[in-house]
C-alpha cells in the first residue's frame, strides 16, 4: 500500500486536505507501526519518491503562508494537514539517520521560522506546536546535519550582506545564536505554564535535546541554560495547582535535567529528599507509565 499511498499524495496539492492527510497519516503509522525489518524497506520506499518529497515541501511551507489570524480555536483542517507534514517529516529524518537511506531528493526549512513558530507562537494550535517541536527535537539530535534536510535561515549562511556571529559562542552553537536559544528556552518555560499534557510532554523532551545540543557544542553555555533561575520558579508554578505532588512527569523529567546538569541552585538536596520521600509512599503500580518512566529516569540520574 506504500507505493500507490505515496504516489498518490504525490499527485495531490497543498489544499487537497480531505485526501491528503489522512492519507500522510497512514504513511506515518506505517514507519512507526511495521516491524524493524521492513521498516527500512518502508523507508526507502517513501525516500525514492521525489514527487511525494516535493508535496512534502510545499506542506512545511504552507506553515509560514496561511495566516495565522484565520486559524479558528478548533484544530482546521489545514493545520491537521500541517501536524501530520511535520511529523512525518520528523520520522523520516529520523529513520534516514538510522538506516542511511539513499536520499532521491531533498527538503528545505527555514530555521528561524521554525524557531520563530514556538518563539512567538502566533496562535498555531497546540497539536502544531508540539509536532513542530518534534521536527525540532529530529534536528538538534542529529546536530542540524542531514541527508535530507537542508537548513537554511539567517543565521546558517554568512555572507557580506548578513550578520556574522556576534561572538565566539554564536560561533560554537551555529548554525543557532545566543540569542536564538534564550528566546527559544524563555518561550518553553511559558508554554510549561499552560500544564496541557501533550505539550508538556513535547516541551519538556524539547528542552531535554536542547540542552544535550548545547552541551556538546559549548558545555558553559548548556550550564549556563540548565541552571537559569527562572527555571526554579517555573518548577513552583508547576506544583501550584490542584496537584501538588513531585510525582508529576513533566516535573520529574525536569528535576531529571536538572540533577544531570548539576543545577543546584534550581533542584536541591531537599526537592529529591521529598521525590524519594513520595516515591517511597507512593503504589507505584497504580502510577500512569508517563509517570514511571520518568521516575525511573530520574532515580537512576540521580
Amino acid at each position: 500500500l506504500l507505493f500507490p499511498v505515496s504516489n498518490l499524495c504525490g499527485k495531490c496539492r497543498p489544499r487537497d486536505t480531505d485526501l491528503l492527510q489522512p492519507s500522510l497519516n497512514f504513511l506515518y503509522w506505517s514507519l512507526h507501526q511495521t516491524t524493524p525489518c521492513s521498516q527500512q524497506r518502508a523507508v526507502a520506499v517513501l525516500l525514492s519518491n521525489v514527487s511525494l518529497l516535493e508535496l512534502l515541501q510545499k506542506v512545511l511551507e504552507c506553515t509560514w503562508l496561511w495566516s495565522p489570524p484565520s486559524r479558528p480555536a478548533y484544530l482546521s483542517s489545514e493545520d491537521a494537514l500541517l501536524c501530520s507534514g511535520w511529523l512525518l517529516v520528523s520520522s523520516l529524518l529520523l529513520y534516514q539517520h538510522r538506516y542511511n537511506t539513499e536520499v532521491h531528493q531533498t527538503l528545505s526549512v527555514d530555521l528561524t521560522e521554525v524557531l520563530n513558530a514556538v518563539i512567538f507562537r502566533n496562535k498555531k494550535p497546540i497539536l502544531l506546536l508540539v509536532s513542530i517541536m518534534q521536527f525540532l527535537r529530529a534536528v538538534l539530535r542529529q546536530n542540524f546535519s542531514s541527508a535530507l534536510l537542508v537548513i537554511g535561515g539567517q543565521n546558517t549562511v554568512p555572507s557580506a550582506t548578513q550578520p556574522q556571529p556576534s561572538s565566539l559562542q554564536d560561533t560554537a552553537l551555529h548554525p543557532l545564536a545566543m540569542q536564538q536559544v534564550f528566546s527559544l528556552v524563555v518561550s518553553l518555560q511559558n508554554l510549561l505554564v499552560h500544564k496541557d499534557l501533550l505539550l508538556s510532554q513535547a516541551v519538556v523532551a524539547c528542552l531535554e535535546t536542547l540542552v544535550e545540543y548545547l552541551y556538546v557544542k559549548n558545555q558553559d553555555v548548556a550550564l549556563h541554560v540548565a541552571s537559569q533561575p527562572w527555571h526554579r520558579f517555573l518548577l513552583f508554578t508547576l506544583l501550584s495547582g490542584g496537584q501538588k505532588s513531585f510525582l508529576q512527569p513533566e516535573v520529574l523529567r525536569l528535576m531529571t535535567l536538572f540533577v544531570r546538569y548539576q543545577s543546584s541552585n534550581i533542584i536541591s538536596q531537599k526537592e529529591i529528599s521529598q521525590i524519594v520521600q513520595e516515591a517511597a509512599e507512593a503504589n507505584l503500580a497504580e502510577l500512569p507509565e508517563a509517570t514511571s518512566c520518568a521516575l525511573h529516569l530520574f532515580l537512576c540520574q540521580v
